[in-house]
């Protein structure tokens, strides 16, 4: 079996920690497949291996949950009673076999479209789960959150639904549309601060807030027994799920559902996904506690918290099966075939858990061949601009978009003899620029930059071989992960 190094959780899972590589495997159920090829060398040994696995502890049924262990500050009746509470307020999402992406990926692919909740998130879940918490008291004085986004509406709708006061600290960078969409909830709207921290900081010390609860999107008890009610959801509309693959921010979501999961078909492996730009999840299990990780912005803007939450944490280290981290190519590729395949408008957060299962994803790999495979869609909340630049993406990816870099003869016709022999390839040029004036090349050249549509990798090459027969010296800089020749050329 190959060697790798490992962070224990609390019952001794190993959960592996980050790679290098441009596919890291982190989970453990990914080193277990990688070396299932491994035989015993002989009976004996055959005969010794069989014994142990059947001295391992069986599943529990359905009806039987195992016992939350008695240390966690969320439990199995935590979640069953958000169930009950919030089953009026919220939508019983749709769970649908992906037939394309079932195909593409190799395994059976389950869809759990949570972007249909009314404000667009699963947030919608612990929101209403934590205002129905609260006592008289609180409910007159009112509720606060510091948010970018979805759990800003949540509460918003939800709270005015239930006639509770709240007022949401968002900071400037929030999207406009989401601003306005809070405001037309009627409730109270600050904006302050250049990110979602100095918000929070905001929210918790300022005076004009004093004696208002304030609710974390993922780390309130509330809220991550909430967001474990879809856990439920899934195992009911899937009884014979073999994974369930999460998006992971703050961890509130990953945490409700392996909670769930773990509790009444501790079989299921719940596997965590986050983007390469904020492994927040990863550096905790790493260090055995939440800690602060670097962060760039990412696709998966919704999953960026530097930080996860320490009651989140605690669940996810014990019932969590492992973490992945998926790079930026991936989500906006996973995006464009939600779009393409099943006509979902999903964000970048939401659309991670598939991105993680995509060919040359981090967990396209033999163990999940085959299987039953949940993936929560959990937001669709996405600006119709960062939307065109997230399709760009997801086709520079997929090679339907491609660049590169050549000289023509700087006379007339030059360009017009490019443009025709990228036409006559089947080739649609989207844009095309020429220099003259920083070149190292003789005075009777021009370079021209040139973005083609395609139609794949094939037809890439085929492009490629097409004008190096006809004399071109091309320079390709589609590099989707931004590498060093692609950063010189460009």
């Amino acid at each position: 079996m190959p060697m790798r190094s490992a962070v224990r959780g609390v019952v001794g899972r190993p959960l592996v920690a980050p790679q290098s590589s441009a596919r890291p495997v982190l989970s453990w159920a990914a080193a277990r497949w990688k070396g299932s090829a491994a035989t015993p060398k002989s009976e004996a040994a055959a005969a010794a291996a069989a014994k142990k696995e059947d001295a391992k502890p069986k599943a529990a049924e359905p009806d039987k949950p195992q016992p939350t262990p008695p240390d966690l500050p969320v439990s199995f009746l935590d979640v069953s009673k958000a169930m009950h509470r919030i089953r009026d307020g919220i939508v019983r999402s749709d769970m649908k076999r992906s037939h394309f992406l079932s195909d593409l990926c190799g395994m059976e692919v389950y869809l759990k479209q949570e972007f249909s909740q009314f404000t667009g998130s699963f947030k919608e879940r612990g929101a209403r789960n934590a205002l129905m918490c609260l006592d008289e008291e609180e409910r007159k004085r009112g509720v606060i959150a510091a948010s970018a986004g979805n759990h800003a509406l949540a509460l918003a709708w939800h709270g005015t639904q239930l006639g509770i006061p709240v007022t949401v600290v968002m900071p400037t960078i929030a999207p406009l549309t989401k601003v306005n969409k809070c405001k037309a909830f009627g409730v109270n709207v600050v904006q302050f601060g250049q990110h979602i921290l100095e918000a929070k900081d905001h929210a918790t010390s300022a005076p004009q807030f004093k004696g208002m609860r304030y609710i974390n999107g993922y780390d309130d008890v509330e809220i991550v027994a909430g967001a474990g009610t879809m856990g439920m959801e899934i195992l009911e509309q899937v009884p014979d799920v073999d994974y369930i693959v999460v998006p992971v921010g703050g961890a509130g979501l990953i945490a409700g559902i392996a909670l769930a999961t773990k509790t009444l078909q501790p079989e299921v492996k719940v596997l965590g996904v986050e983007p390469h730009f904020c492994p927040s999840l990863t550096a905790a299990l790493k260090a055995g506690k939440p800690v602060h990780a670097e962060t760039t912005a990412t696709l998966a803007d919704g999953l960026a918290v530097p930080t996860v939450g320490g009651q989140a944490f605690k669940v996810a280290q014990a019932h969590v099966d492992g973490v992945s981290l998926v790079s930026e190519k991936y989500i906006a590729l996973s995006v464009l075939r939600l779009l393409e395949m099943e006509k979902f408008v999903v964000e970048g957060g939401g659309a991670s858990g598939l991105a993680a299962i995509l060919p040359g994803g981090p967990l396209d790999i033999p163990g999940l061949k085959g299987k039953k495979v949940v993936i929560p869609l959990c937001g669709g909340n996405i600006d119709v601009p960062v939307l065109g630049r997230v399709i760009d993406r997801g086709l520079a990816a997929d090679m339907r978009l491609v660049r590169f870099v050549t000289t023509v003869s700087d006379r007339p016709g030059g360009i017009a003899e490019l443009a025709a022999s990228i036409s006559q390839a089947g080739g649609s040029i989207r844009d095309i620029y020429h220099e003259r004036a920083w070149l190292h090349s003789n005075m009777d050249q021009v370079q021209i930059k040139v973005v083609v549509e395609t139609f794949g990798e094939a037809h890439r090459e085929s492009l490629h071989k097409a004008l190096e027969a006809k004399g071109y010296d091309m320079n390709w800089g589609d590099d989707t992960e931004g590498g060093a020749s692609a950063k010189e050329t460009w």
